[in-house]
């Protein structure tokens, strides 16, 4: 069963070329998320302005790939408490997000986080949502 999450890391580029490695991978796509302006432009982006996140629609075979797997794998090449940047890559379009296509993947996600964040010390600051 393929499922669809977006996901957002820093430079949409690595976090592509990361997951696109996985077995159970079956397609992704560079964009942006969480954006006030349709199709924003490059430079819109990077002004801050528009509310985007660099991020990836992962499509992934949910048999050879659960979704806590995804998670998991996203949590470990990212810093889960870094605001607005992740590594070099600063500004409000690196920050880390976790979308969801509906709202049933979307709970998944929280029980996900919630769980996780049980064991680290400090507050996690990605952003999760639809």
């Amino acid at each position: 069963m393929q499922q669809i999450i977006y996901l957002a890391g820093g430079c949409f580029w690595g976090v592509q070329g990361y997951f696109d490695r996985l077995n159970g991978a079956v397609e992704s796509q560079v964009g942006y998320a969480n954006s006030e302006v349709e199709f924003p432009t490059y430079e819109q982006v990077c002004s801050g302005t528009t509310g985007a996140v660099e991020a990836i629609r992962f499509v992934f075979d949910e048999v050879k790939l659960t979704l806590e797997e995804v998670l998991a794998r996203f949590f470990s090449i990212i810093d889960p408490f870094a605001l607005n940047y992740q590594g070099n890559d600063v500004g409000t379009q690196y920050r880390s997000g976790i979308y969801a296509q509906d709202s049933q993947m979307l709970e998944r996600i929280q029980q996900f986080v919630e769980s996780y964040q049980q064991k680290l010390p400090n507050k996690i600051v990605t952003e999760i949502g639809v």
